[in-house]
């Protein structure tokens, strides 16, 4: 298993709005492919600014086949209705060495 890893800062009093349509726009697309295994929100209660996403992939070779201008098409549907009120400001892939349970 694989880890997509996002830091975004986005706007306090949006926080919550992005969180939705990040779950019906960017969660619903990324869910129709293979390898997509889940999504993870974590929010900040010290820094409302913050949104840190964990996307679980199965490999990240399934990660990587999503085609390109797929992405840009629900990056588009998204800005178009957030706007300027986020930013990714950090983005990493980890690959998962152990689960402890």
């Amino acid at each position: 298993m694989v880890i997509e890893w996002l830091k975004v800062r986005v706007e306090p009093d949006k926080r919550e709005q992005y969180i939705q349509k990040d779950a019906e726009i960017w969660t619903k697309a990324l869910s129709k492919y293979p390898g997509f295994l889940g999504k993870e929100v974590w929010i900040s209660p010290e820094d409302l600014s913050e949104v840190i996403m964990v996307i679980h992939w199965e490999s990240f070779e399934k990660w990587y086949a999503i085609p390109a201008a797929d992405l840009e098409k629900t990056e588009k549907e998204f800005s178009q209705i957030m706007g300027s009120t986020y930013e990714i400001v950090q983005s990493a892939g980890y690959q998962v060495r152990n689960i402890t349970r």
